[in-house]
């Protein structure tokens, strides 16, 4: 789900944070993608990435009526990483390698594409016919250098590889990497950090330390850091001080990423690379219609004119 152009400009300076650890605020850019609109964070003029995190969308509530839903038909990714997590309804996903998988709440789709992947997401027949609210955070990362023309493939994890925390007025579920004393079963190509919060009002969390990047984004509610407020749908970049709290003004759910940055990329509608030579190439292969296709899928996403 891109649509991305080099327009999008993220970082709002209408407001400075109070928290000398904060090292900007950003806004997001909306988006309408036909029938839904996303809050679009990374990339942006004022911030490629968050460690290997380089895209960042927030995608509804957006509330569908029965025989409607999404449908992002069939696109190509070459060298990185999506990883797709569902707050309410569900996204069918169907890609190049003859996978079909739902993706539900608390559930990771995480599909590396390498040399080059195509995939669709769309609402299912039996939930398009119901009518359903959908929410969902879609993000993905770079991959190393020596990676990036890897043989693509798919992976899904259930509830269950995703770690859960109980703590005093906050639930916390670490969806990739280690945190809060627990490792997800995620598989990544580098360090990475992706952790979702739900703080009751007053519940307070420690950010982790020892990440090298991070950042901190408000699905909803309110958060305090030190004598900054941080709002619903506000991203908040921080930068090394240890010992940072967070505490919700509200009930408030959140999400952390971060990890280690993989350097300079060059993001062009779904195609990335370290190498511009690469993306021409996917280009050229899409046009040409010479990358595989999706089984049961006969629509296209044609390359668009200008990004």
């Amino acid at each position: 789900m891109s649509d991305l152009t080099d327009n999008d400009s993220c970082y709002k300076k209408d407001r400075q944070p109070e928290c000398t650890a904060i090292l900007k605020l950003l806004n997001p850019v909306e988006r309408d993608l036909g029938g839904f609109s996303v809050r679009r964070f990374l990339p942006s003029k004022e911030l490629a990435n968050v460690g290997p995190f380089i895209f960042f969308d927030h995608l509804g509530p957006a509330v569908f009526s029965p025989g409607e839903g999404i449908d992002v038909r069939p696109h190509p990714h070459i060298g990185l990483a999506t990883v797709t997590y569902v707050f309410a309804g569900e996204i069918l996903h169907r890609d190049s390698l003859g996978h079909v998988q739902p993706i539900r709440p608390n559930e990771i789709n995480w599909m590396t594409a390498g040399k080059g992947i195509v995939h669709s997401e769309r609402t299912g027949p039996e939930l398009r016919q119901q009518g359903h609210t959908l929410e969902a955070l879609q993000l993905w990362l770079a991959l190393p250098e020596n990676e990036q023309e890897c043989e693509p493939f798919f992976t899904h994890f259930d509830e269950a590889a995703l770690p859960q925390v109980e703590l005093e007025k906050a639930t916390v579920r670490v969806m990739i990497g280690e945190a809060f004393g627990v490792t997800s079963a995620v598989k990544t190509h580098s360090p990475t950090l992706y952790v979702e919060v739900q703080l009751e009002k007053g519940g307070k969390i420690a950010l982790p330390d020892n990440v090298e990047e991070r950042a901190v984004y408000v699905v909803s509610g309110r958060l305090k850091a030190d004598e900054s407020r941080i709002a619903q749908h506000e991203m908040s970049l921080f930068d090394q001080t240890p010992g940072i709290e967070l505490e919700a003004a509200e009930p408030t759910r959140l999400v952390i990423i971060g990890g280690t940055p993989l350097g300079k990329r060059t993001v062009w509608w779904n195609l990335v690379s370290s190498r511009k030579d690469l993306i021409e190439k996917a280009k050229q292969d899409w046009q040409e219609k010479t990358f595989p296709k999706v089984p049961e899928e006969t629509e296209f996403i044609p390359l668009p004119e200008r990004i």
